[in-house]
């Protein structure tokens, strides 16, 4: 199972798994494969909180971190983030946010306390990822940086690479592929439209193999749906060099998910999910509600670009996050996952589903030892 990329990160198993719990960054490090922690909802402060915290737990495991800089964004060029933050205020109109208030009200989902109000601007450009980077980037055990929205810019392949980490990024087209092979990236991760979170239109068994095709010798991560052993077998032997997982961190026991926002993800079925502009402004996969059925109304506002769109979420984000004990907020939640959340039906530990991965892999490369032909 293991791939040359396994050498380059110092990992046993080439099995990447992308979450927001420095916990599970933790674990899956400590078990052979390499935890990525999705940074875009931390402030710079908060984020060297979380890696100080995983430098601590995980000895001499490598980790990565994962970026937002989407490829176009509304207000680019602006580096001053409070700068972006209050002209990117002043073109939401306001008929948005009194839609998203209405909704949050309809619902009965408490205001936060005055101390719990949340930054609107997350790591949504480069102003605000830029930081983040550069926390990132203190911590020696931070190995690689992947960007989730389009190609990072120049400088910052260039600061990553220097600094003698790798940096890659998702896409889920080929010519998105070319680009960050063009772009000189390290890796791609090729993310079909059943992964969850920003994902395109076409279907992983069919976007791997040409991208794999269009970048080698690059190595590409297979991403979207793949949540047993028998895929990841079927990514490597399409050609990839590992596998980028995500939803099957959200119901493991080092998961920080309330338990009614688990219980979302254990009794969903695959059939559950839509590819919705509602919380981000990018098609998103996550969990049907009435939040994405209300944005998607005829009569209603559409949804504006990123990072606007997430601005005037923002306050739905944290807000039913807070109170995700309650059945109404978990009406509106932001709960995005992939289509693999109908395998996901049970809570296991870290270790177990890397095992579990493992062990899939193997019985499935050794079933299909027996079909050669003598």
């Amino acid at each position: 199972m293991r791939t040359p990329i396994c050498d380059r990160l110092g990992i046993e198993l080439p099995i990447f798994a992308f979450t927001h719990c420095r916990d599970v960054v933790a674990e899956v490090s400590n078990a052979g494969g390499i935890g990525v922690l999705g940074a875009v909802g931390f402030t710079p402060e908060q984020l060297e909180i979380e890696c100080n915290w995983i430098d601590e737990h995980v000895g001499d495991k490598p980790y990565g971190v994962d970026l937002v800089i989407p490829q176009k964004y509304e207000g680019m060029g602006e580096m001053d983030a409070d700068k972006l933050e209050a002209q990117l205020r002043a073109a939401i109109p306001p008929q948005h946010r009194e839609f998203a208030a209405k909704l949050l009200a309809d619902h009965g989902v408490p205001e936060l306390p005055p101390e719990e109000k949340h930054h609107e601007l997350l790591g949504m450009s480069l102003a605000t990822a830029t930081p983040q980077l550069d926390v990132a980037l203190q911590h020696d055990k931070v190995k690689l940086i992947a960007n989730a929205l389009g190609t990072p810019p120049p400088e910052v392949v260039e600061k990553v690479q220097a600094s003698g980490r790798l940096v890659g990024a998702l896409c889920g087209k080929v010519h998105q592929a070319v680009r960050h092979r063009d772009a000189g990236l390290d890796f791609i991760i090729a993310q079909g439209t059943e992964g969850g979170g920003h994902t395109g239109e076409v279907g992983s068994m069919v976007l791997w193999p040409q991208i794999i095709d269009a970048v080698a010798p690059l190595p590409v991560l297979a991403a979207g749906g793949i949540a047993n052993g028998r895929q990841v077998a079927a990514a490597l032997a399409l050609g990839a060099a590992g596998a980028w997982t995500g939803s099957i961190w959200l119901t493991v026991e080092e998961a920080e998910c309330p338990p009614a926002q688990m219980d979302s993800y254990l009794s969903a079925t695959s059939l559950d999910t839509v590819r919705s502009r509602s919380y981000t402004g990018k098609p998103c996969r996550m969990l049907k509600n009435d939040w994405t059925d209300a944005w998607a109304a005829d009569d209603t506002p559409d949804p504006l670009g990123m990072p606007l769109q997430n601005m005037v979420t923002m306050d739905a984000v944290t807000r039913s996050h807070r109170y995700a004990s309650s059945p109404a907020a978990q009406a509106i939640a932001f709960n995005p996952v992939g289509q693999a959340v109908g395998m996901m039906n049970e809570i296991k530990s870290c270790r177990e589903v890397v095992y579990e991965l493992v062990e899939g892999y193997v019985e499935a490369v050794e079933r299909l030892g027996t079909l050669q032909p003598e």
